[in-house]
């Protein structure tokens, strides 16, 4: 294993630089220019590899003298870089290029237990329904089971719509409200130790599972598929991401390491809400596309589901090869 002194030596070039960075940020009154957005770009980069290098030295209990100063010094450039560096469409800009995928490839790990907890009880209840559709009485009452089989139904006027609804505007508010209430319960559940985002991750997709399982026992799976297919590539990708940052929470609260349980929890909370603001923006995209393009009668499943490959193919590719090689 690499000693603290010879990590030290490796590093603390780039942590000089970075340092002298900041400074020159914080005195300088040409961030607007050329020279200053680069200069903002390049300690950006350093910022996030002295994030690594706070990560690796607190995994491998490197002493104090190591990791108070690169605590310090990564707070610091949180805050100058994402709270004072640039706003607007800029930063919105560099939101979406940069900072989200990253953020995701960054949280991988998280993103891979969310997603198996969610994808796992999607299957085997449904298989389970799909065998059994009396099971459907177990996740939800006959009412509602048989307003299901109305809202997909070949004749309805409105695939998905609820009774309630009369129009796909209205049809788009519920879809948000309810978006981001489950991927708020995923999100907010890490502070439960993170099993709270565990649970609501299993139950939703447990939920989504029956729900498949028992319309396509009912014959209705070309409705109910062409359906889904293509806002679900922005909204259960969505929710599995909220889980990833719930899970976050959650592990930073169960293993703070050096730090108090606030500290980190409150380190964590920065690090996920990267997460949140592209989970809100993908909630928005796919309340759209399910009230005004999902629900759609006079649309060929096969042309829904050619665009589902399309937008199944884009947020995979965003989320793993965006921002790979931005400065």
């Amino acid at each position: 294993m690499m000693t603290p002194l010879r990590f030290q030596e490796l590093y603390e070039g780039d942590w000089a630089e970075l340092q002298a960075l900041l400074d020159a940020l914080t005195t300088s009154s040409l961030t607007s220019t050329r020279r200053g957005r680069a200069s903002g770009a390049r300690a950006a980069a350093l910022y996030r590899q002295a994030c690594e290098h706070l990560a690796l030295a607190r995994a491998r209990s490197y002493p104090a003298y190591l990791v108070d100063p690169l605590e310090e010094l990564t707070s610091r450039a949180h805050q100058l870089i994402y709270q004072q560096r640039e706003f607007g469409l800029g930063r919105l800009r560099r939101l979406i290029n940069v900072d989200f995928p990253s953020a995701v490839r960054n949280h991988r790990a998280y993103v891979a237990v969310a997603a198996a907890t969610f994808l796992l009880p999607t299957i085997l209840v449904g298989l389970l329904v799909y065998s059994r559709p009396e099971m459907i009485l177990s996740v939800v009452d006959s009412d509602t089971a048989s307003q299901f089989e109305q809202m997909y139904s070949p004749d309805a006027d409105s695939i998905g719509r609820t009774r309630e609804a009369r129009t796909d505007w209205t049809m788009f508010g519920y879809y948000i409200r309810n978006n981001v209430g489950v991927a708020f319960q995923c999100f907010a559940g890490g502070l439960f130790a993170g099993l709270g985002t565990l649970f609501f991750l299993a139950y939703n997709g447990a939920f989504g599972g029956a729900l498949a399982g028992y319309l396509t026992g009912r014959g209705l799976s070309s409705t109910f598929y062409s359906f889904v297919a293509t806002h679900s590539a922005f909204e259960l990708t969505a929710i599995v991401l909220a889980g990833a940052a719930g899970l976050r929470l959650g592990h930073a609260l169960l293993s703070p390491g050096r730090l108090t349980r606030r500290q980190s929890l409150v380190q964590a909370s920065r690090e996920s809400m990267v997460l949140i603001y592209g989970v809100t923006g993908m909630l928005l995209v796919a309340a759209g596309i399910e009230a005004f393009w999902s629900s759609a009668t006079w649309i060929a499943p096969a042309v829904k589901y050619g665009v589902a490959a399309v937008c199944w193919l884009a947020v995979l590719g965003y989320l793993t090869l965006q921002g790979r090689h931005a400065g």
